[in-house]
């Protein structure tokens, strides 16, 4: 049976246990510069991921990650910053790891190996096939996440995999198989690295692709953050001032107005109408703030 490739040596760091500091960075540096183009090849078949993820989530449905060891804690990374970036709940996106919530901080040592782990995760949150189920493990072979994605599958659900093995079980059992050919490691095995690099850069384009395409960005601004500080209550009126440049004094108006809603207050700014109106034009307009605007010109015009 064949070596998976990320668990082959890599030839670029033979020896490096005798190089210096300086040319262990290096050759560190210049294998990383290889991974954003294993993602670019993966850019077509993520398009078809999240083209069948958004219209999901419109109707309610929700996005799990589940991976063990880097692969797990990235996929909860990526899921617990969509609410403070995006304004969505914590059941929007979900993270799972092998070995549950204390994984985060310490391996724990045999949880991948166990198929049905991830099946008893999916089920204590109520996972159907209204939701879509992304594996994420670098070498594909990971009982825990194959266990999950064939209940997935029975469900009926969407199910995606994310590998760095061409070869990966689990694109055996995924409507969407991420492929990511970053190669061996620079420490053999170590799939933190450049395995780990890629899977992150691909879950930022996931997620991030997906909260613009339901609203949360209007231009290049996050217009749904969650304003839970001071800070951040004096950002979101700066983006208001900035995008409809109703004034900083109009700004602060329309953003308490709003329920500190900064989608909300900027359609109040543009239009000069009431929360309500503008609430009503954003749902016509499925929370796109540029749709929100033209219906109502198209309306006013008539």
């Amino acid at each position: 049976m064949s070596i998976p490739v990320t668990e082959q040596r890599n030839p670029a760091s033979y020896q490096i246990d005798t190089k210096s500091t300086g040319e262990i960075l290096s050759i560190i540096n210049n294998e990383d510069k290889k991974v954003p183009y294993a993602v670019e090849g993966a850019i077509p078949e993520l398009t078809k991921l999240i083209d069948r993820l958004v219209p999901l989530l419109k109707k309610g449905g929700r996005l799990f990650y589940l991976g063990a060891g880097t692969s797990g804690r990235l996929g909860v990374l990526d899921a617990s910053e969509c609410p403070p970036t995006y304004g969505v709940s914590a059941d929007t996106v979900q993270g799972f790891i092998a070995g549950g919530d204390a994984a985060l901080r310490r391996s724990i040592e045999g949880a991948e190996d166990d198929e049905n782990h991830g099946v008893e995760q999916l089920k204590s949150a109520a996972f159907s096939s209204s939701d879509m189920l992304i594996g994420i493990t670098a070498s594909g072979s990971a009982p825990y996440v194959l266990g999950a994605m064939k209940y997935a599958r029975s469900l009926g659900s969407p199910v995606g995999a994310i590998s760095c093995n061409e070869h990966s079980k689990t694109f055996e059992l995924a409507d969407f198989p991420i492929f990511l050919p970053v190669g061996p490691e620079i420490i053999t095995g170590s799939t933190r690295m450049k395995s780990g690099t890629a899977q992150k850069l691909v879950l930022n384009m996931i997620t991030t692709t997906a909260m613009i395409k339901l609203g949360k960005v209007y231009n290049n601004f996050m217009i749904d953050l969650m304003p839970v500080n001071a800070k951040l209550e004096e950002r979101s009126k700066r983006l208001i001032n900035e995008i409809t440049g109703c004034g900083q004094s109009r700004a602060a108006e329309v953003f308490g107005a709003s329920g500190k809603k900064i989608g909300t207050a900027i359609v109040m700014a543009s239009l000069g109408v009431d929360k309500i109106e503008a609430e009503r034009l954003l749902k016509a307009g499925g929370g796109n703030i540029n749709f929100a605007i033209d219906a109502h010109e198209k309306h006013t015009d008539r």
